[in-house]
């Protein structure tokens, strides 16, 4: 592949963007998608289409935030990433700001397609991104609080394709869990972090809870949920506790990367609470794309 186009790929974050893919997917299952219809005739419909605008949605607006990340990261990144594509000189600075603004716009105009409201809600979005890329990431607890947030919008706008929000609520599950993480990957360049691990542990542990206590309010069988959860504690909770164990940036980052992949595992246990047992499996088709991708590209 081609050096400049590695380096926009690069800043573009490919293994993560599967996990906001996983989000309209989880989203759409809680806003009521499936609630009459098996999940292949939806996708077989009309509503398959507004379906995949919010996925392509969701993946431009998360590909657009950690490009403008990288952005206002460029003076950091020279000192801490070098290597990365922007300090490094393989793309400009001023081509990765617009590349950045260019698909964080598209992602909230394919929102439109869909309706005002995911429009609305994909703005809000943008808007949180370069909120938290600009200035809250600097800020020990506002920084973790916007990008949860933005996670929580994320599920959200796969939740307004009916323009039902009944179990907005839900949307506080994402919140915390990328608070969590964000607060692992304080530790990433100089480790030494396993106060931040063990107030993860606990989020963690709170998101597995939640997500018990939805099935168990809006199903008749929480049975599905538990298996995608065990899957779920076992994918976050094993780096987790390596990270504490032996607390080096390299096992820091394997925690982070466990938990940004296991976004997908978590969108599963949604998704199948909120439709069919095997909707959940459909979801976790994403996580090994996910992980193939994490073999060439930096999920952080």
């Amino acid at each position: 592949m081609n050096k400049v186009v590695l380096g926009y790929a690069r800043l573009a974050r490919p293994a993560n963007l599967p996990t906001a893919a996983a989000d309209i997917f989880a989203g759409t299952a809680i806003g009521g998608l499936f609630i009459s219809k098996n999940p292949l005739e939806v996708f077989a419909s009309e509503l398959g289409l507004s379906f995949l605008f919010l996925v392509v949605s969701s993946i431009f607006l998360y590909a657009g935030g950690v490009i403008m990340n990288d952005v206002f990261d460029y003076r950091l990144d020279l000192i801490e990433r070098p290597e990365r594509p922007i300090p490094s000189g393989v793309v400009p600075l001023v081509s990765a700001s617009i590349f950045g603004a260019v698909v964080l716009l598209l992602g909230v105009t394919m929102a439109f397609l869909v309706s005002l409201a995911s429009g609305a809600i994909a703005t809000t979005l943008a808007l949180s991104i370069l909120l938290y890329d600009g200035l809250a990431k600097k800020h020990g607890f506002f920084g973790p609080l916007i990008m949860g947030i933005c996670r929580g919008l994320n599920l959200i706008l796969g939740m307004s394709i009916l323009g039902l929000l009944s179990y907005a609520w839900l949307a506080l599950i994402p919140v915390i869990y990328i608070f969590a993480i964000t607060l692992i990957s304080r530790g990433e360049v100089h480790g030494n972090n396993k106060g931040h691990i063990v107030l993860a542990g606990v989020l963690y542990s709170l998101v597995i809870l939640a997500i018990l206590l939805a099935s168990f309010l809006y199903t008749e069988s929480i049975l599905g949920t538990f298996i995608y959860l065990g899957l779920f504690a076992y994918m976050i909770f094993r780096p987790l506790i390596k990270a504490y164990s032996d607390n080096s940036p390299k096992n820091i980052k394997g925690a982070v990367m466990g938990g940004v992949i296991s976004l997908i595992i978590m969108d599963a246990a949604l998704g199948a609470t909120f439709s069919v047992w095997w909707y959940g499996l459909v979801i976790l088709l994403l996580l090994p794309i996910s992980k193939g991708l994490a073999k060439m590209f930096a999920v952080t």
